[in-house]
């Protein structure tokens, strides 16, 4: 029972990580907005971030395509770690939310646990 619930917990925190992040960019923050705009990213862009965060963070919660979710959230990050370190900016807490993933991704799902420990 604590597993289930350790296990909705994490998954819960990877989620509301992300779906944060989106309505932050439905929203048209202007802090968002201006942000994006230091990327060079218009409010178009910035919606269609919002809605990729919203899919791959639907597709880690629902066991099923979790794993899928995974590694979509995972290369969602990536490319936020590029950007940050393209220009110029601190990247830290975008690899800390990168290494949150794995470890809970591995902790939900034995398949990708095996994969990695290759076992």
């Amino acid at each position: 029972m604590a597993n289930k619930i350790i296990y909705w917990v994490l998954t819960a925190l990877v989620a509301f990580i992300f779906v944060g992040s989106a309505i932050g960019k439905f929203t048209a923050n202007p802090e968002a907005l201006k942000m994006g705009a230091s990327f060079g990213l218009n409010a178009q862009a910035f919606t269609t971030l919002g809605i990729i965060e919203i899919v791959a963070a639907i597709l880690f919660v629902i066991p099923r395509t979790g794993v899928l979710g995974t590694l979509l959230l995972a290369a969602y990050m990536g490319g936020a770690i590029a950007t940050h370190l393209e220009h110029g900016l601190p990247f830290v807490a975008q690899c800390i939310i990168q290494a949150f993933i794995w470890i809970v991704a591995v902790y939900r799902f034995p398949e990708l646990r095996s994969r990695i420990s290759g076992k």
